[in-house]
């Protein structure tokens, strides 16, 4: 796979300022505010700074936690995972493995089959409908 890399200049004239935050700055957007915590349409959601698939609509749950939440990645090799100890915690940052882009969190505490719950933030994502 080839790596997507830009300045930030770049980014920024290509991204919203708040896909911008997200992406590039790590921030996050708040719960039950952004556009696809309650999407229920087919497809598959991409990233926002480089299109690159990352998880399918299929595996999209309401984990109540105000963000779109997924139990896998279309494939093993879509996304990265970092430590993150921000906030004065630990927890692992979910990051687009093709440009970096911070995409969220991964949490142990999702259903069947995976026990994983992909917390991601909206501002990253872009959904291509089937």
């Amino acid at each position: 796979m080839r790596k997507v890399r830009k300045t930030d200049e770049e980014w920024r004239r290509q991204l919203t300022p708040d896909q911008y935050k997200v992406t590039r700055k790590g921030g996050t957007e708040r719960p039950f505010k952004n556009q696809f915590w309650n999407c229920k349409e087919p497809g598959t959601y991409r990233c926002v700074c480089c299109d690159a698939p990352l998880f399918d609509a299929e595996t999209k749950y309401d984990s109540r936690s105000g963000w779109p939440s997924f139990t896998e990645p279309v494939t093993d090799h879509a996304v990265a995972e970092r430590t993150d100890r921000s906030l004065f915690m630990t927890r692992t940052e979910v990051l687009c493995a093709t440009c970096d882009a911070h995409l969220g969190h991964v949490f142990p505490d999702g259903p069947p089959p995976t026990g994983l719950r992909y917390c991601l933030n909206s501002a990253a994502l872009t959904l291509k409908k089937k």
